[in-house]
């Protein structure tokens, strides 16, 4: 049996962790926050990555309003046509003009790498949650079936998928989702496990909280930060691995105007026109630039162990 004592030091910490939790809750977010953005704009090239990625995002999102010409139609007699007042980046191997496809093609590229990160982080942080909090039998299963889709090599285990489901953005951008999902679900379970250990957490169990809403509301909010910074750098890989997949021939079908299938098209070119490969290649590279000095910033920004003291 236990002692009253010792059901009252357990009361004792209970309400604490209980009165804790509600102060951290309604006062930290708010001055954590400042602090990060405050962090945030100390680091240039996290402001430059910023910067590029809403200039990114704003093309895409007005993409059929910037296209100087269609995307899509054809003119023999301009093949392979260098930088001129009607082409502002030349034109392709047929005549298309790239300024126009790389605008839509930032739309595609934004469009497949989010789809992909939401669904690798629903799943991931799903079975994260899970082993970390069940334990036992759970958390080595899980955590087994996570170690073998480790194994593979993202990229290889995305080809996989494309291959068994066919070949488009709809599949690719399924296919690139769950190959992200045990990278989601090892961080995930690593950062859950340690916020368990907490006394506001033993503080929840105490009072008879139940394990939805430990997870909810003690374990998920603590962990948003580390999923925020994985998200944005799984961005960039996703991206990368959908212009992969499709210079493969596997993602975006022609005449779809993927930054990847249109360096694929123009690598029989790349002496003589070298324009139609480098342009969509230098988009990517500054698209991932940018993801991976924001996402570098964020984390930097989130981490308090990385904070500059102010003076």
């Amino acid at each position: 049996m236990v002692s009253p004592r010792a059901e009252a030091d357990a009361g004792a910490k209970a309400e604490r962790g209980r009165h804790q939790s509600v102060l951290a809750s309604s006062r930290t977010p708010r001055s954590h926050a400042r602090m990060a953005w405050r962090q945030f704009r100390r680091n240039p090239g996290a402001l430059i990555g910023l910067g590029v990625l809403v200039l990114i995002a704003v093309v895409a999102a007005f993409a059929w309003q910037l296209m100087p010409h269609d995307p899509y139609t054809i003119e023999s007699s301009l093949r392979r046509a260098g930088i001129s007042s009607d082409a502002w980046l030349g034109r392709d191997e047929v005549g298309r003009d790239i300024l126009s496809r790389i605008i839509l093609g930032s739309r595609i590229a934004l469009g497949v790498a989010a789809f992909a990160v939401a669904v690798g982080l629903a799943f991931g942080t799903i079975i994260g949650l899970s082993a970390a909090y069940a334990g036992g039998k759970v958390d080595t299963v899980l955590s087994l079936l996570v170690d073998l889709m480790l194994a593979f090599p993202s990229l290889l285990l995305a080809i996989v998928i494309v291959a068994a489901l066919g070949p488009g953005l709809r599949n690719t951008a399924l296919a690139i989702g769950i190959s992200t999902i045990p990278i989601y679900a090892r961080i995930v379970r690593g950062a859950a496990l340690a916020v368990s250990r907490n006394d506001y957490v033993e503080a929840a169990r105490a009072l008879g909280a139940q394990p939805p809403r430990i997870l909810a509301r003690h374990i998920l909010p603590n962990i948003v930060s580390s999923i925020t910074v994985i998200s944005t750098i799984q961005l960039a890989r996703a991206i990368l691995t959908e212009a992969s997949l499709s210079f493969l021939g596997l993602g975006a079908q022609p005449p779809e105007p993927s930054w990847g299938t249109m360096a694929a098209a123009g690598r029989r070119f790349l002496q003589t026109d070298p324009h139609i490969v480098l342009v969509p290649s230098v988009a990517i590279m500054i698209t991932v630039l940018a993801f991976n000095l924001f996402g570098d910033g964020l984390r930097d920004a989130l981490d308090p162990r990385l904070r500059t003291i102010e003076r």
